[in-house]
């Protein structure tokens, strides 16, 4: 009895074990990184969005839903049709196929007539460029006025037209001071351009543009300016002779088209007058 009240209690220990701070698995990894290629793809389409332009997008939008099969003959499958597409050949109806060999005609024949219209047009503007210019030189040998005039005068054919150039010369310009008053010579130079427009029928425009003036000007004409210019080219080429029915619009272009590399050069106060394209 003494022996057993002197042994050694049993004493036992439980140790409580927290899960905490230790390895969760990888499944958060794998959302961490969608997330984030998500977000990465969304940023480079924003910038896309940004970066491009509307018909750049539609090309993108047309690649990623295509209307046609990627090949006529075989769309890679082992289905009804035993690869083949239903534009292949063979598995389209009669009707389809006269269908569509009638748009294919009518498709080449219009390409083909827009390219010669296109054509003969450019030669008809041609021939026409070349013909004015030569009736310019004539009338030029005709005076000393005349021929001093022409000095104010070039023809060139742009994608708009045969343009007829009237500009300001230092000692002799076409308006007097900043006004839309014409001065002689520009009337002189309206009566040779109406006397060579009888050669062509096609519809006429007058642009007017003017110098740039000093940014320190409280108000800037160049814009009332050129507009009025053109409309008094337009005036004196109709009391010259031109139908007034040719005339399909004058434009004012301030100073927004300059033709030397200073703006503010006397060279810019000029006037066009348009031998429009037939398309114009």
């Amino acid at each position: 009895m003494d022996g057993q009240s002197n042994a050694r209690p049993v004493i036992i220990k439980r140790k409580k074990i927290v899960q905490g701070g230790g390895h969760h698995g990888g499944a958060w990894k794998v959302a961490y990184a969608d997330f984030v290629t998500a977000m990465m793809a969304f940023f480079m389409l924003m910038w896309l969005l940004n970066a491009t332009t509307e018909k750049q997008r539609k090309g993108l939008a047309d690649y990623f839903s295509p209307t046609i099969p990627v090949s006529r003959i075989s769309g890679g499958g082992d289905g009804a049709f035993g690869g083949d597409s239903v534009t292949a050949a063979g598995t389209q109806s009669e009707s389809s196929l006269a269908s569509e060999s009638a748009y294919s005609a009518a498709t080449d024949v219009g390409a083909n007539i827009d390219g010669t219209a296109d054509a003969e047009s450019e030669q008809t503007l041609q021939a026409q460029a070349a013909e004015i210019e030569k009736t310019l030189t004539a009338r030029g040998g005709e005076s000393m006025t005349m021929e001093r005039a022409l000095r104010h005068v070039i023809t060139k054919v742009t994608d708009e037209g045969l343009v007829i150039e009237v500009f300001d010369l230092p000692e002799m310009p076409l308006f007097e001071g900043l006004t839309a008053t014409p001065s002689q010579v520009t009337k002189d130079i309206a009566a040779m351009i109406a006397e060579v427009l009888t050669i062509a029928s096609n519809k006429l425009a007058v642009n007017g543009f003017v110098r740039s003036f000093p940014i320190t000007l409280i108000e800037n004409p160049a814009w009332a300016m050129s507009a009025s210019r053109a409309q008094a080219m337009r005036v004196l080429l109709q009391e010259a002779g031109v139908d007034s029915d040719k005339m399909a619009r004058i434009g004012g272009f301030a100073d927004r088209k300059s033709v030397t590399a200073n703006p503010m050069a006397i060279r810019n106060n000029r006037l066009e007058v348009v031998l429009l394209r037939r398309n114009r």
